[in-house]
């Protein structure tokens, strides 16, 4: 019985293979990726170089369009000559080349030694400065110059051209020189100057003064009784500082702005002062106001006996009162 069904349960088997679809085997078609590894294209081929060169070829490489590498184009001869001309040129420390500068007016004009002023000083915008630069004479300057310093120099005469045509120059400062000597004319056609230092030299006498001044300074140089002309600061309205000290002075310079503030006369020799040098007497209601410091300390003066001259004042005068 066993045997009966084993042999029905193999013929139901074979019957069922028997009634299955065939199965065709499948054909994959490889002719373009043959064609590619069997023919690659030799600029992107990396077997025949070092690994370092390979990654360079990788990163540089241009489309498989226009395979020509780009190389600068060479420099048309004029432009190669024009290199080769300017490295042979001298400069000098400082990078400039001696030649004329590109911009005219930059380094300012030449002076005596045909080197500009401003390599020989320090120009920064304006302002020029030349001090301590063993100068015997005032260096031709830049026309925008509006504040001129020349300290500590060998300068011994200022004539009336060194400052010609500067019409923007505001301040001038000559101290520590050995100036004895200025033309008339030096300052006087200046429009815009403001400040005047010519401290520590040895001037004998003050020229014509510009009336647009609002700062003097004459101190330690060799005035004397006749030194400044008389009336020479009367109608400098603007006026706020006048130093003179250490000049010989025997006399305060009348009359005086009515907007100066401060005024120094130290050690001179001043023996006398009137009533109304500072205050109208005629006018006891007068009040200056401004004139805020008075020094004349260092004077055989004494301040006690003239005691109506400081009543229109806001402070005493520094001095003797005996």
């Amino acid at each position: 019985m066993k045997t009966l069904a084993g042999l029905i349960l193999g013929l139901l088997i074979c019957d069922a293979a028997r009634a299955a679809p065939t199965l065709e085997p499948i054909h994959y078609d490889s002719e373009p990726y043959d064609a590619t590894l069997e023919d690659p294209d030799p600029f992107y081929s990396l077997e025949s170089l070092p690994v370092d060169q390979a990654e360079i070829e990788i990163g540089t490489t241009m489309p498989s369009g226009n395979r020509e590498l780009l190389t600068p184009p060479p420099l048309p001869k004029e432009e190669e000559g024009e290199e080769e001309e300017e490295e042979s040129t001298p400069r000098l420390i400082d990078g400039s080349s001696p030649q004329e500068p590109e911009f005219p007016g930059v380094l300012g004009p030449h002076t005596n030694e045909d080197f500009p002023t401003c390599l020989l000083c320090t120009c920064i915008s304006t302002t020029v400065y030349c001090d301590d630069r063993e100068l015997d004479a005032i260096p031709p300057l830049p026309r925008n110059t509006a504040y001129f310093y020349s300290r500590f120099n060998r300068i011994k005469k200022i004539n009336k051209n060194d400052f010609a045509s500067l019409n923007d120059l505001k301040r001038i400062d000559l101290t520590s020189n050995l100036i004895s000597e200025i033309d008339d004319d030096a300052f006087r056609k200046l429009p815009q100057l403001r400040e005047l230092v010519l401290r520590d030299n040895k001037i004998r006498q003050l020229p014509e003064l510009p009336t647009t001044l609002t700062f003097i300074d004459v101190s330690n140089n060799r005035l004397g009784r006749k030194g400044i002309k008389q009336e020479a600061f009367k109608e400098m309205y603007d006026l706020h500082h006048l130093y003179l000290t250490d000049n010989n002075l025997d006399h305060i310079p009348l009359p005086l702005p009515e907007n100066l503030r401060a005024l120094h006369l130290q050690n001179n020799n001043i023996l006398e002062m009137h009533e109304d040098t500072f205050c109208d007497i005629k006018n006891l209601t007068y009040i200056r106001k401004a004139l805020e410091d008075i020094r004349l300390d260092g004077n055989p003066i004494n301040l006690s006996k003239t005691p109506q001259a400081y009543m229109c004042l806001p402070r005493l005068p520094i001095g003797s009162l005996v």
